[in-house]
């Protein structure tokens, strides 16, 4: 009997669905600067290529470890800023082995809709001093928290060698105030977001996110912004604070390599697809991917 082609159109339907429901979906965890390229670009040419769909989290990268190692967050991958927050996750026998995927440097970016705007790009020319403009009275600064981000200890450590490298040994008290002041602390996926619709004037943040949202900035000196691997020893490892972390715990903090680590999570749902990510991220193409967004090349060694 000549089925009809309501009942043809339902079966199709029934098999569209099942083939859908059948197409894993691969959690990433990763730092929350990194949200343009991997949602944007890293994310959707992998679930093309592996016929997978990716659900991405980006939040700060010690927030991100601490959950999974609590297990209050299930993720297949993570990919981390600075060696710590992934250290963490080796410490804990979640994470076996971590690839370094690419790099990055500190910079002041500023919003081209603040009143500051021209003086910021005299300063991106070296005609003005940068600090001196983040002195002005009314200006609006934001930053990322340094009790859950490393984004936010890496505006910290940044400013505590900018105040070095000038010799102003106020600088930081009166940029930033207290470690986590209130007024500036904002989260890191909204704080280029707030910069980039004049909410904010200035951040400090990492080259590859400002890149990414292509806003104007300032290049800081290599014995200031973190990413310059010869000076970690000999000259990075002068700045340095305490601050309270999660759990009421005070940590040290210490300058790190500003280099972005993924790995397998041991609890991965699908490990198979988690290792094909991780080799994605290493590829010629993710690589380019890297590149046309402002990331600089790995450096730095694996982690185990």
């Amino acid at each position: 009997m000549r089925k009809s082609p309501f009942i043809l159109l339902l079966g199709l339907l029934t098999v569209a669905c099942s083939v859908a429901q059948a197409k894993p979906t691969l959690t990433v965890a990763y730092a929350g600067s990194m949200g343009v390229v991997m949602d944007r670009h890293i994310d959707p040419n992998f679930a093309q290529t592996h016929d997978a769909s990716i659900h991405g989290i980006g939040q700060g990268a010690w927030a991100l470890a601490r959950l999974l190692a609590a297990g209050q967050l299930h993720a297949d991958v993570f990919v981390s800023v600075t060696p710590g927050p992934m250290q963490l996750l080796i410490s804990e026998g979640l994470v076996q082995h971590a690839v370094p995927v690419a790099s990055t440097q500190m910079v002041i970016a500023y919003s081209p809709k603040s009143r500051f705007a021209a003086r910021f790009a005299q300063a991106a020319q070296g005609k003005q001093a940068w600090y001196r403009i983040l002195e002005s009275k009314g200006l609006r600064f934001g930053r990322t928290d340094p009790a859950t981000d490393p984004q936010g200890r890496n505006i910290i450590l940044s400013f505590q060698l900018a105040a070095l490298y000038y010799r102003q040994p106020n600088l930081v008290k009166t940029i930033l105030g207290p470690l986590r002041n209130p007024r500036q602390i904002f989260t890191e996926p909204s704080l280029l977001s707030r910069l980039e619709s004049g909410q904010i004037d200035a951040v400090a943040g990492y080259l590859s996110a400002v890149r990414s949202h292509h806003l104007p900035y300032i290049r800081l000196p290599d014995e200031i912004n973190l990413g310059e691997p010869a000076y970690m020893q000999s000259w990075y490892n002068r700045a340095s604070f305490s601050v309270q972390a999660a759990g009421g715990k005070t940590v040290q903090v210490k300058p790190q390599p500003l280099v972005f680590y993924a790995a397998v999570l041991g609890k991965a749902r699908h490990p198979r697809l988690a290792h094909d990510f991780v080799n994605f991220l290493r590829s010629p193409a993710a690589q380019a991917m890297f590149h046309a967004t402002g990331y600089s090349p790995p450096q730095g060694h694996p982690l185990s």
